[in-house]
């Protein structure tokens, strides 16, 4: 890649607009300054949670980017908004042939652009370099204790978005005082470890999962399930993770036993289409179903929570589901409903700090290999497009950038 002297931070374009940002103002100073050969530009918005006057202040340019090499955004970039021939990090959601986002990438092959995605930045060993899951765990797990609070009428929190930054969110989770309940909590990765922070961070106490079946607690807590845990192989035998990654066909979900005992579920595990979901319509109509509330964070629509049948917004965060028409319903409708929280762009609730922690990432992991160190390979690995033509690494794609849009 040639030698870089401008990286230009663009306006989000898609609407509603997403109020993150790839570098912090801080971080655009401090990117100045231990790489003079760049100089970051910052576009103009009224949306970004970042005032265009806190980059003036530490001497950020802030005005027109069409001179930039590179331009980094957050989420897609509307196909009408891209210039010809630049270098442009996003989230474009493109890798898994989503069908919204065809012409997107058929117009980064028309306009010759290098698109590279943040969603394939990853190391050798495949794990990704940058992302928000943490946060998106974070704001989840609060909006469920919103919820409930809201529910049960127990307490009443502020909600995520209007919290300054996350220290301000976990000054407003001191409001919360729950009664004995039992929680559930599903995945490890970085979504599962911002959950987990929200809860600790609240004082539940997290118990092992047989503790959690058999135990009644004078105090609220919650448990962290593995696959392990609620998957059973349909022909017998010990649970194998290699197997259960490679086939998830093979097993059944045994999470019943948890829904019987649980009042508040957060979703936080990655779904596999072929695996069984959690839980079914009809176990939703046995009497002993127990939860109520349930925050979906990672809202696969008709996914592992068949209760998730649209995605919510953060103004309308929740909406009721009734288990026995199996209809959505107006939310904290009826006492017998499930509420269900699926907002699906939970780190913009906290743009600034979720965005600190982004831009944090990118300058120690990615910077480098940016401007041309990439010994291995991570810029190469990430870029889908280049040139006018799919890399090899993305070439899977080809079928779908043919089909008419």
């Amino acid at each position: 890649m040639k030698q870089v002297t401008q990286i230009g931070l663009i306006r989000e374009g898609k609407i509603p607009p997403d109020k993150r940002v790839a570098f912090t103002p801080q971080q655009a100073h401090e990117i100045e300054q231990r790489f003079p050969q760049v100089k970051i530009i910052c576009e103009p918005s009224e949306v970004r949670a970042f005032k265009n006057s806190e980059y003036q202040n530490l001497g950020i340019a802030v005005g027109e980017v069409s001179s930039c090499e590179i331009l980094m955004g957050i989420k897609e970039v509307p196909p009408k908004n891209l210039m010809d021939g630049k270098i442009y990090l996003f989230f474009s959601h493109t890798i898994k042939k989503q069908p919204y986002n065809r012409g997107l990438l058929q117009e980064a092959l028309r306009k010759k652009i290098t698109l590279i995605d943040y969603e394939a930045l990853k190391d050798t060993q495949g794990n990704r370099l940058v992302a928000f899951g943490r946060y998106a765990g974070i704001v989840g797990a609060y909006n469920g204790l919103w919820v409930y609070g809201n529910r049960y009428n127990r307490f009443k929190l502020r909600r995520a978005y209007e919290c300054f930054d996350i220290n301000d969110l976990k000054i407003e989770l001191r409001k919360v005082i729950l009664p004995p309940i039992k929680i559930v909590l599903t995945g490890a990765g970085r979504v599962g470890k911002g959950v987990m922070e929200t809860l600790d961070t609240v004082g539940i106490r997290k118990v092992n999962p047989d503790e959690f079946l058999a135990n009644e607690f004078n105090e609220p807590v919650y448990v962290q399930l593995s696959s392990a845990d609620y998957h059973t192989r349909k022909e017998g035998g010990i649970f194998s993770r290699d197997e259960f990654h490679l086939h998830p066909e093979r097993y059944r979900s045994d999470f019943q036993k948890f829904s019987k005992v649980a009042d508040i579920l957060l979703a936080g595990a990655y779904w596999n289409p072929k695996a069984p979901t959690l839980f079914t319509l009809e176990d939703m109509q046995h009497p002993k179903f127990k939860m109520k509330v349930i925050a979906d964070i990672t809202c696969d629509i008709d996914g592992s929570v068949p209760c998730t049948k649209k995605p919510s917004s953060i103004p309308n965060p929740i909406y009721d589901f009734n288990p026995m028409n199996e209809k959505v319903e107006e939310p904290l409708s009826n006492d017998k409903n499930i509420t269900v929280m699926a907002v699906d762009n939970l780190p913009c609730e906290l743009p600034r700090s979720a965005s600190e922690e982004f831009g944090r990432d990118l300058i120690d992991k990615i910077i480098r290999p940016l401007l041309g160190d990439d010994a291995e390979k991570v810029i190469e690995r990430a870029t889908i497009v280049k040139n006018g033509q799919l890399t090899p690494y993305f070439s899977y794609l080809q079928d779908y950038v043919m089909q008419p849009e």
